[in-house]
């Protein structure tokens, strides 16, 4: 899943003209999407510079070290205590002055309430429904560009899939072969939501749901259904 939060990102960066190589994060949440995928964006030169958990938040200016934060997490089970970072306010996170905002833990974590304090570019949605509706608009009428859940964090199911189809044939593939795969369906599916977007002028979320209805229409007009 974080995997394919991150091929989202860098796919609707190149959109947005984004340099992730000079481009800064926050991470909300540090679970199994959180630090993969800030394990990922700092691989692609994004400097993660404020993370979460259930207990609280830290911050590095310069860049949070992700392999020797996993290892601190591993060891005290927080955050909280990384050498080398400050502690922060687990809600000041969503305001942290950062290009790329991934809210990968809880529901309606980003609100009516929080929402005008966030000052990402781009937020990418890693957890389901992290933002609430009303939070959706404030963010938009801002500016600020949100890749939904419904596509952000569909790789999780995406080889989930292709694990299916490996045990149906019998045939497995190589981890690169997996990721490549992978990368190839999230850049469509980035790019196809992208192009929607545009072609109605409304958000990616509404696009996205465009594209799922329209599916579902033509499949069942296929099947015959009236």
């Amino acid at each position: 899943t974080g995997r394919g939060v991150v091929f989202a990102i860098e796919e609707t960066a190149k959109h947005i003209k984004m340099d992730l190589g000079t481009a800064t994060a926050a991470v909300q949440g540090f679970g199994n999407v959180g630090s993969a995928t800030a394990r990922f964006l700092a691989e692609a030169g994004v400097r993660v510079q404020a993370v979460s958990d259930a207990k609280g938040a830290v911050r590095a200016p310069d860049g949070l070290d992700i392999a020797a934060l996993q290892h601190h997490v591993k060891e005290a089970g927080t955050v909280l205590g990384f050498p080398g970072a400050e502690p922060l306010a687990r809600d000041d996170l969503f305001a942290e002055d950062v290009d790329i905002l991934v809210p990968a833990a809880l529901e309606h974590a980003i609100t009516e309430d929080n929402a005008d304090r966030v000052r990402a570019r781009l937020v990418a949605e890693g957890a389901n429904g992290p933002t609430t509706l009303a939070a959706a608009t404030i963010l938009r009428d801002k500016g600020t560009l949100v890749i939904p859940d419904i596509l952000c964090n569909a790789g999780g199911v995406t080889v989930s899939y292709f694990e299916w189809v490996q045990n149906r044939q019998e045939f497995y593939w190589s981890a690169e072969k997996v990721d490549a795969e992978l990368r190839r369906t999230m850049v469509d599916a980035s790019r196809s939501v992208l192009a929607e977007a545009g072609r109605h002028d409304c958000c990616l979320r509404e696009a996205a749901y465009r594209i799922a209805i329209e599916r579902v229409v033509a499949a069942a007009t296929g099947r015959g259904v009236q």
